[in-house]
């Protein structure tokens, strides 16, 4: 399947999350290639986005990534126990990301579950094959994306997106995104979406 390009993520972090649905994430973990197809993101606006990590500008180490180029990987450590990837879009010295929010897992199942939870795919109950890959920290932990990660070019060999298949079968739904009680008025926009009645999606 064709990767994405530098040009596909070097634009408003709106379009980029809302067309990265139904896509392919792939992570190549010594030639073996995970995929999961992106059922759920959520958009971060930047500086005046308040649910934003860039608010106001803040440029830390942590955050000098999306202060790049476009189409790579910001990956971050959170409540200590939790992975989560972001793709950085816009154009550089614009701040804004998109949260890989769930996946729909394809392949390889027997790996991603004894990544997540240190048992044989076979053993697996129905909820938790649900929930193997249905949040941000899930996902990563199945997918074997960590720390190492983080700054990864997207339009590479080891990290990347790819086009998906029957893209134009799903209906994409709106909704407020989550967590960010915080972000005041910010907290009420609209700006998470999912894959309308996909399984894996981490909240209805």
């Amino acid at each position: 399947m064709e990767k994405l390009n530098r040009e596909f993520y070097n634009r408003n972090s709106l379009l980029v999350a809302q067309e990265l649905l139904g896509k392919y994430l792939v992570n190549n973990i010594q030639g073996i290639k995970f995929f999961g197809r992106i059922v759920e993101v959520e958009a971060y606006m930047g500086p005046e986005d308040k649910a934003a990590y860039s608010y106001k500008n803040l440029l830390t180490k942590r955050t000098e990534i999306m202060y790049g180029d476009a189409g790579y990987a910001y990956v971050y450590f959170i409540y200590g126990m939790h992975f989560c990837m972001n793709v950085v879009v816009e154009a550089k010295g614009k701040p804004q990301a998109v949260l890989i929010r769930a996946l729909e897992p394809i392949r390889p199942i027997w790996d991603m579950a004894e990544r997540r939870y240190s048992k044989n795919f076979e053993k697996l109950k129905r909820s938790e094959l649900i929930n193997l890959t249905n949040g941000p920290g899930k996902l990563c932990k199945a997918m074997g994306i960590n720390k190492e990660h983080n700054g990864e070019n997207l339009c590479g060999e080891k990290l990347y997106i790819t086009q998906g298949e029957n893209e134009d079968k799903f209906k994409i739904i709106r909704a407020k995104r989550i967590n960010i009680d915080y972000a005041e008025e910010a907290k009420d926009y609209p700006w998470r979406y999912y894959i309308e009645n996909n399984p894996y999606i981490s909240k209805k």
